[in-house]
């Protein structure tokens, strides 16, 4: 595309964003917003759509059938959402929207990146839209304050970062709220076996501690979600995370989520001060979305003082990594612990560690569950109970194996036994 391409195709989204706001200030002058307020999404969308088709019918240009109806619903969309995103937020069938300029937007699908033909008019439009996020949450975004965590009301995890942090220009990440899966549905989605299914969830009834590890974008929210519906439904359970997504089905559940510091910097409540008072709740079970610092050695105290079966995730590379992980996070504590008094909590606190990996092609699965069998202040040592053996790959470059069980440890199968549980072993057998 030459130069004056370019200058002729900013011009015409120029234009159009232009028409497209003139209308929309139109549309929100003609239409009682108290009243609007009263109706539902659906309704609210099917009146201004009314209202808006009429302005246009009687001063609006010459249109046909097809651009009439885009305009019509880009109108809608900057008046009721996030104008250029709103269809992308409406397709379900992706998982994450990365803007890193105006026009530079990609989605992720089915765990695979891919660029997205959807672009801002400007720098200045994309900002319109991120500030019309943040203030959603009542948070402010500017070059004093240029990084914003936030949730949007129907779920969704967004990221902002501004110049002159991002060189690029003003850089939005949006993570859907994930669907919530039980683990029969991760098994016929191939994310595991239905013998490791059948493990997992005797080590839930049997209240093992268990650690869920895995890089970003593995699906760690999503598998402990799927984990936490097999926890008992008249135990109390306490959820902590950092963002809300975890969607527990159990009839007694409290869900706690932190808060960061508002604009004056005050008023933040970190995952560590919920997991203190969660303590203080009379929990049966605590599940933790994600430990990230200080609250780690909380969590482990916890789990070593009789709040045995809790679930957490924990960002690692690999099962064994996730422990020196974990010690890494406790670190991170207020308490002046020594190293060795650290691993003698983790070592006593975490029974199981499933490990999550994500392939090249995308697909995402359990790829280890492993018992650890250090002690103490031992080293710590895991042995594996279950690894994912992939086939080399072939030519349409798709991950393909099987899952190895492999035999439980003598710990591990006394506490089943002494919980009632009756699980296949190694073989298909009975253990």
């Amino acid at each position: 595309m030459g130069l004056l391409d370019r200058v002729q195709q900013d011009a015409q989204k120029r234009t159009e964003i232009d028409v497209v706001s003139q209308y929309r200030e139109r549309l929100l002058e003609e239409v009682d917003l108290d009243d609007l307020a009263r109706l539902n999404p659906t309704q609210r969308r099917v009146r201004l759509e009314r209202v808006l088709s009429t302005l246009i019918s009687i001063d609006g240009p010459v249109l046909a059938q097809r651009e009439r109806s885009t305009l019509i619903q880009r109108v809608v969309d900057e008046a009721l959402g996030l104008g250029v995103l709103e269809p992308l937020l409406a397709d379900e069938s992706i998982t994450e929207i990365m803007v890193n300029g105006p026009d530079d937007v990609f989605v992720e699908r089915r765990g695979r990146l891919e660029r997205h033909p959807v672009t801002f008019a400007s720098s200045e439009h994309l900002l319109q839209a991120i500030d019309r996020i943040v203030s959603t949450v009542n948070r402010r975004v500017d070059e004093s304050s240029p990084m914003v965590d936030a949730r949007l009301p129907t779920g969704e995890r967004v990221n902002v970062i501004l110049p002159p942090l991002a060189l690029d220009g003003p850089t939005l990440t949006i993570r859907r709220f994930p669907k919530p899966f039980r683990l029969g549905q991760l098994v016929g989605m191939g994310a595991l076996d239905e013998a490791s299914a059948v493990l997992l969830g005797a080590f839930v009834r049997a209240r093992l501690n268990i650690v869920v590890s895995g890089g970003t974008g593995t699906g760690k929210t999503t598998f402990l979600n799927a984990l936490s519906g097999l926890l008992p439904a008249h135990e109390r359970i306490v959820t902590i995370e950092d963002a809300a997504e975890l969607s527990l089905q159990q009839e007694h559940v409290v869900r706690l989520e932190s808060r960061p510091a508002n604009v004056e910097g005050k008023g933040e409540v970190s995952i560590r001060d919920l997991v203190r008072n969660a303590l203080r709740m009379r929990p049966d079970r605590i599940v933790v979305g994600e430990v990230r610092g200080g609250e780690t050695m909380d969590m482990l105290q916890a789990m070593n003082t009789g709040h045995e079966g809790s679930l957490a995730t924990v960002h690692a590379n690999s099962a064994l990594d996730a422990l020196s992980r974990l010690e890494t996070l406790a670190t991170m504590s207020e308490l002046e612990l020594p190293v060795t008094t650290i691993r003698d909590q983790i070592n006593g606190a975490v029974d199981v560690v499933v490990h999550l990996s994500r392939g090249l092609d995308g697909s995402r699965r359990v790829g280890e569950i492993a018992a650890v069998v250090s002690t103490r202040r031992e080293d710590y040592a895991t042995v594996p109970l279950m690894t994912f053996v992939q086939d080399p790959l072939g030519p349409d470059r798709r991950i393909t194996g099987r899952f190895r069980r492999h035999p439980l440890t003598p710990e591990i199968s006394a506490r089943l036994f002494a919980a009632g549980e009756t699980v296949p072993d190694a073989t298909g057998g009975a253990a």
